[in-house]
């Protein structure tokens, strides 16, 4: 543990690997599993993934041999607050300029739930954000959005573009049917008052997908 402080105090965080950062937030090990050892055991069970360490539930987590509740507690706060500094960062966004700033403002907050979200994310002709506001919450398989209130919204807050954003939170990030068809009639009933629907992005915790990149907006 002596040798990766030193590491880190001389060289800095970006130095160390996945591994040794990971020995360092689980402490000094027991006799039988120093730290570094146990950390490289964790990464092989979550097959070297960060992510999929870091989406991992403690009750699961506590039980990878050698792990614990308190060594799980760390890395579950560790993730935690790591998604709350990558969200308070995405928020001090002003502006979007791609659908990937998009992603970023929205994945920390959208990636992990277990039920379906919808947000409108609101612009100025300058692709300055306005205002953004979830109009939909509902279960694993879906949630009704009304086309009618996110329309109503831009119009008061003299919005000219739009962007929708929902999960995924049981499959992957490819559009269904139920997600083209609200597309089209968001799109549409938006056109009417001069207002743009710039892309619909579909988040799930792996995967993402973007109507305009696929194509699927004028």
């Amino acid at each position: 543990m002596k040798r990766l402080l030193d590491k880190l105090a001389a060289r800095g965080p970006a130095a160390l690997d996945d591994a040794e950062l990971l020995a360092l937030l689980l402490g000094e090990g027991s006799e039988y599993k120093p730290a570094e050892m146990l950390s490289k055991r964790l990464l092989e069970h979550y097959n070297g993934s960060l992510a999929r360490l870091g989406r991992d539930a403690l009750p699961r987590l506590r039980m990878v041999e050698g792990v614990g509740l308190r060594r799980a507690a760390r890395i579950v706060a560790a993730a935690e607050l790591g998604r709350r500094i990558l969200t308070l960062q995405a928020a001090e966004k002003t502006s979007i300029q791609t659908s990937d700033d998009v992603i970023q403002l929205f994945r920390p907050e959208l990636e992990l739930l277990q039920h379906e979200e919808c947000w409108a994310l609101y612009l100025s002709s300058s692709n300055r954000i306005i205002e953004r506001q979830r109009v939909s919450q509902g279960g694993v398989q879906g949630t009704i959005v009304d086309h009618r209130l996110i329309v109503k919204r831009a119009l008061e807050l003299l919005a000219t573009q739009l962007i929708l954003v929902h999960n995924h939170p049981s499959g992957s990030a490819e559009a269904s049917d139920a997600d083209r068809h609200l597309t089209s009639r968001i799109a549409e009933a938006a056109a009417l008052f001069d207002i743009r629907l710039l892309d619909h992005i579909i988040i799930s915790r792996s995967d993402d997908f973007s109507f305009r990149s696929a194509g699927l907006l004028g």
